[in-house]
Formats: C-alpha cells, structure tokens, sequence
C-alpha cells in the first residue's frame, strides 16, 4: 500500500529523504536546489509557481517516489511552450489556468521527473507516482497536467498511460573520449575547425582573461557582479529575473561544488560571466550576462569553457541550455527532448493531441535538415553523437 501526499513546501520533506530519491546527474532537483527557490521568493504566489510536491510513501512511512510538482497561472520559466493552447483555450470560452506541471523551475535540462529510488520497485514506484499525479490533477479540476522534460523511458511509461508525448529540439555535446580540445577540432572539417580556433583566438587578442570558479570558491563580489550580469541578460530581453541574489548565496553554500562561474575579465574587470550546473555526467550551461560586447565571447564562455572543463573531468555529456542553432558548428548536435500532457477536456485532448502529432514529423525534419550543418567529419562521428 503506498500512501501519496501533496506538500506546499520541499522542506515538509526531509532532505535526505528527497535526495536519496535524485540522479546524482541532475543537481537541479535536490532538495537544496528547490528549497533555495522557494525561500528565497523565486517561486510562488506573485510568480505563478505554488509547490505542489508529490510524495508516495510505503506501509513503513519511508519515501519511495516523489515528483517536484507545481500549480500554475501562467506559462512563464517552462520552455516548452503552450501559449497557443492557453489562447485556444480562452477563445473557447475554458480556462487554461491553474494547471499542474513537474519540472524544476527556469531549467530546461532533461532527466528524471518520476524520482523512485533505483531497486525492484522503481517501476511499480514510478507507475504509482504517474497515477497519483493524474489523480491529484481531477482532484483539483485543473485543466492539465505536463511533465517537462522527462526521459525518454519516462515518457514512454507516461505515454502508456494515456498521456499525449510531446517533442522538442535541443542542442547537446557528446564525449567520445577526447583528449583534450584539439582532440576534439580533429574530428572537425577543416573549415568548421578553423572558425572556432578563429573565434577562441579573437577573445584572447581582446586581452579577456578567463577564470573559472566553483560555487564555494567564489567570493561575495563575483557572484553579486554575476547577478547584475543575470538580471541585465533579461532585461535586454524583456523577460524577468525570477533568480535572486540570495538564492545565488545559499546554493553556492548548500552545493557549490555543483555550480560553476566562467569569469571573463579584462584589465581586471569582469566584463562577462557565464553559470553553469554540474552533474555527476553531465553540464548544464545555464546562464549568461555582459557588461561589453566582446567577438566571439559569448561562444568561448558558454560553450568552448564547458567543452574544456568535461573533456578536463571526463563528463559525457554538455547541455548549453535551450534553442540556438549557432550551437550546431560548435559541436552541439540536434538531440530530441520529451515532454507528456494530460489534458482534462476531451475536445481539445484529441486537437493537441491531432497537433502534437503533426509537430512530432515536422521535428524529426527539422533534427534531420540540422544534423546536415553537422562539424564533424563522416556520418559514423554524427551517429555516435547522437
């Protein structure tokens, strides 16, 4: 008999508990992650993301599954986009809003979203977890419940059980074992290859300077210079900065040997920061700021710094973040990523569903078109990347 509950806050779960349940690849949804977020005013009521975790436990009182579970009133920091179904919504007269969705907040990495505890119940754990979730969404009469960016088995599970499987594009960066970064241009064309030792070479010929710190190694002053670079990023854009100083504080003294800064300074200014997640396998770049345009600096602290630093550590795998084509003549090669959907209302159940079907052979030509812009030399170095 497993026994599920709904918690308001991550801290009515014990850490260790929670923690027992996470891949240790995917730092994001550890307890002191989520725990950041919400005491530091990153999520909630003025945001539109109310903690709605999800907890099963056995006969014994012990945490078997759990699912960071969120009710919310807009769309906003989930990146997988559903605009057009809020609107469908509303033109019909139905409200899209509250719904239900499992993800860590403003991170668009993949992994594990049913978190179940690695033994022979994980999958009856995961399958009870994935009913729970549904049962909770009709309790609460909300019009939908999303997974955001599950694993592939995961949305396989979730697919089996009625959900609708949605397909999206990122760009990610495989280890096959290089020695070091010029090991890696080797498996380049000759022209793809000398376009980055160009853009590497023109950031150095600036005088920029380059610094890498853990979490706990960085001072007080980088990481409050690093939050100005965050919150200038979006409001270049027109986006809000939901990160707050603080939250920055106390993941840096809760995890900071899981948090990564990339510097840049030149003359001694930082002029440039870029903030990344480690996992035990696996990079996250995450974000990234500039108080002077530099040439090809944006490429060297995202992506050729991340590259260096898991070829330097033997990390398999680098996941820049979100969208950007300009990754692919870089080394990033298109990789698909998942998201499932439960949608209450049978009408538009069958037109998103009708959608996402269409979408699905629309992204595997757009993987396709993108995998021929490819850098690497022969088609067996793109199928191993993959």
């Amino acid at each position: 008999m497993l026994t599920p509950s709904v918690h308001p806050r991550i801290e009515a779960i014990p850490a260790a508990d929670w923690n027992r349940l996470v891949d240790a690849d995917t730092p994001f949804l550890r307890h002191e992650f989520l725990a950041a977020l919400e005491r530091h005013g990153c999520v909630g009521e003025a945001l539109g993301w109310l903690p709605r975790h999800l907890a099963l436990h056995d006969e014994a009182g012990r945490l078997v599954a759990a699912a960071p579970m969120y009710l919310k009133h807009n769309s906003y920091g989930e990146l997988v986009f559903d605009w057009a179904w809020a609107d469908a919504y509303h033109r019909a007269g139905l409200r899209y809003y509250p719904k239900l969705v499992v993800a860590c907040p403003y991170t668009p990495a993949n992994g594990p979203r049913l978190l179940a505890a690695p033994g022979p119940g994980q999958a009856e754990h995961r399958r009870a977890l994935a009913a729970a979730a549904q049962a909770l969404a009709e309790r609460l009469g909300v019009s939908s419940l999303h997974w955001l960016f599950p694993t592939e088995e995961e949305t396989q599970l979730l697919e089996g059980q009625g959900l609708l499987r949605r397909m999206g594009c990122q760009f990610h960066w495989h280890n096959l074992g290089y020695r070091d970064f010029e090991d890696l241009l080797a498996a380049f064309s000759a022209e793809k290859r000398k376009k980055v030792r160009r853009e590497r070479r023109r950031v150095a010929e600036a005088g920029i300077e380059i610094r890498l710190r853990h979490g706990h190694e960085a001072s007080e002053a980088e990481w409050a210079l690093f939050h100005r670079l965050y919150e200038g990023t979006f409001d270049k854009r027109g986006g809000i900065p939901t990160l707050s100083l603080p939250f920055f504080h106390e993941i840096a003294r809760t995890m900071g040997e899981q948090l990564l800064l990339v510097l840049a300074y030149r003359g001694g200014r930082l002029v440039a920061a870029a903030f990344d997640l480690i996992g035990a396998r696996t990079l996250y770049g995450r974000h990234w700021g500039c108080f002077e345009e530099y040439h090809s600096l944006h490429f060297e602290a995202c992506y050729y710094q991340g590259l260096d630093y898991c070829i330097a550590r033997g990390l398999a795998r680098f996941e820049p973040g979100a969208q950007g084509e300009h990754k692919v003549s870089r080394g990033f090669l298109p990789t698909p990523t998942w998201s499932a959907h439960w949608i209450a209302d049978g009408r538009f159940r069958r037109a998103i569903g009708d959608f996402l079907a269409q979408e699905r052979a629309g992204m595997r030509d757009y993987l396709a078109e993108m995998y021929t812009h490819s850098p690497y030399k022969g088609v067996d170095s793109r199928a191993e990347a993959s």
